[in-house]
């Protein structure tokens, strides 16, 4: 049996030491879907009922709690021995290089857990001068979104991107909501860089006739969704990058239809720099870290 996620056995830990769900997402600052989340797929990772449901409550199972004292044990001995070994752990200066939109919307909510685990490690995040940049003689790794084609450098994907529209619970409350997909075509389109995401969506979605190339566009996901989130119109969001935004309500999903992204987010590293030891271990937490984030979001 393959060892389950350690944010899913945080999450168990934790609600087993509180008893409630929302008392455990308060100390893995997390939200209360997030940790429901983490309980549900680690039940299903493991083959068995770890929670008793009853109406809106939920307490451990017996079999739950048992299993609850061994993850608490073998915690804590994960943790007595990373802060044995911190002084000999990996050490040493790294420069991140990552686009303008992930780094402000995920690398940055969540950089704070690397640091944490490598203290010694003093880590410095630039954003590129220009889109797709995957060339400067500071940089040790670059997050970049592309299509994967980095000649003579070790590249790895990261994640793969799904589009869907999304917009201010405002605007959509404004117009009267949407019933169908042609509906959208009455609020003003929000573009990231060109128009391909919304001409796909909207052949995807069968509309006659579409006017696509009509609206604002940005030139990186930031301002994007602050024009989307302020309510001047609607953009073409990703789970990733869009995940906070939309558990907190201020950007909602009219529509579950998704494209897929002709591009993707990538790790990018020059030969000589990949087998560092500071670049490994950024590259072993981010991949680790993501796959986290897709867990807690479904």
């Amino acid at each position: 049996m393959p060892i389950p996620a350690t944010q899913a056995l945080r999450a168990l830990d934790s609600f087993a030491r509180h008893g409630t769900v929302w008392e455990a997402a308060e100390e893995l600052h997390l939200t209360r879907s997030a940790v429901s989340h983490q309980l549900r797929f680690l039940e299903r990772e493991l083959g068995f009922a770890l929670l008793h449901r009853v109406g809106r409550g939920v307490s451990l199972t017996a079999r739950g709690r048992r299993y609850a004292d061994e993850v608490r044990k073998a915690l804590t001995a994960i943790e007595e021995a990373a802060t044995e070994h911190r002084d000999s752990g990996v050490s040493g200066p790294l420069v991140v290089s990552c686009t303008p939109g992930f780094a402000s919307l995920w690398l940055c909510t969540h950089v704070g857990e690397f640091h944490a685990r490598y203290p010694d490690i003093a880590i410095r995040i630039l954003t590129p001068q220009r889109r797709g940049e995957v060339s400067s003689r500071e940089v040790d790794a670059f997050i970049t979104f592309g299509n994967g084609n980095w000649p003579n450098r070790v590249v790895e994907l990261l994640s793969e991107v799904q589009f869907a529209p999304v917009c201010s619970p405002v605007l959509l409350n404004k117009v009267g909501g949407f019933i169908q997909p042609a509906d959208l075509l009455r609020v003003p389109l929000l573009h990231l860089v060109n128009f391909e995401d919304w001409t796909r969506w909207f052949a995807l979605a069968r509309i006659e006739q579409p006017d696509p190339e009509t609206g604002i566009v940005f030139s990186d996901m930031n301002l994007l969704l602050a024009a989307a989130t302020a309510g001047q119109g609607i953009a073409m969001g990703d789970e990733l990058t869009c995940r906070r935004p939309l558990e907190t309500g201020q950007l909602v999903r009219p529509f579950e239809l998704r494209i897929k992204a002709t591009e993707a987010y990538y790790l990018v590293v020059e030969r000589q720099k990949y087998g560092r030891a500071v670049v490994n271990a950024f590259r072993e937490w981010l991949h680790a870290r993501l796959v986290e984030t897709k867990i807690e979001a479904r």
